[in-house]
């Protein structure tokens, strides 16, 4: 089988400004594939979780469409991205000239070939081992005061030069950022990062 034509569950592409993490502010085209075994209770994207609601979109059309985009970089995104065979469309998107991100859980050995991988752990599901010396970034989402002695657990495993974020979550972010900045004085490894993209009125 060719593999730019593997076909893929995606829910939802745009192109619009990264709102989280490092690349906060930096333009990208996002593709959202469906598929979830994670289950969060706060996610904001349910309607990813079922991959078979999705249609099935080809590795060839979706590297066109960000190609034609204009956009550096792809960021694939859940549900949970990491439940995908990748290879085939990082290959096809770094040949192409795109960097590749990925945002994931972590509970699934990643595929693909990434420039930027972005590990946001749940308590809902386990984290795989091999995510703990790949990721570059480390986002852990504050919805309970708990959230964050449970975020500095995942800290202690990562690789010195990997950042790391404590998020509130949106819906208790007046609550939870005075908590994250509260920690963040006292633990200076940390940084915060806020959904810029729901403050500015994006995607």
């Amino acid at each position: 089988m060719n593999q730019a034509l593997q076909r893929l569950p995606v829910m939802e592409t745009f192109y619009t400004i990264q709102g989280e993490g490092r690349h906060t502010g930096s333009p990208a085209y996002f593709i959202r594939l469906g598929g979830c075994d994670v289950g969060c209770t706060w996610c904001d994207v349910k309607e990813s979780w079922d991959a078979s609601a999705h249609p099935q979109r080809s590795v060839d059309e979706l590297t066109k469409e960000v190609v034609e985009s204009g956009a550096p970089i792809a960021v694939i995104t859940g549900g949970e991205p990491a439940m995908h065979d990748l290879n085939s469309l990082t290959r096809a998107l770094q040949a192409s000239g795109v960097r590749t991100h990925i945002e994931t859980s972590g509970v699934h050995p990643l595929s693909g070939e990434w420039n930027w991988i972005t590990f946001s752990p749940k308590k809902f599901k386990a984290a795989d081992a091999s995510i703990f010396h790949q990721a570059d970034e480390l986002k852990v989402i504050v919805y309970h005061s708990s959230d964050i002695s449970w975020a500095q657990e995942f800290a202690d495993r990562m690789r010195p030069e990997t950042i790391l974020y404590l998020q509130p979550e949106w819906s208790r972010k007046e609550m939870n950022t005075a908590l994250i900045i509260d920690y963040i004085r006292k633990n200076p490894r940390w940084k915060i990062s806020v959904q810029t993209h729901k403050y500015i009125g994006v995607e």
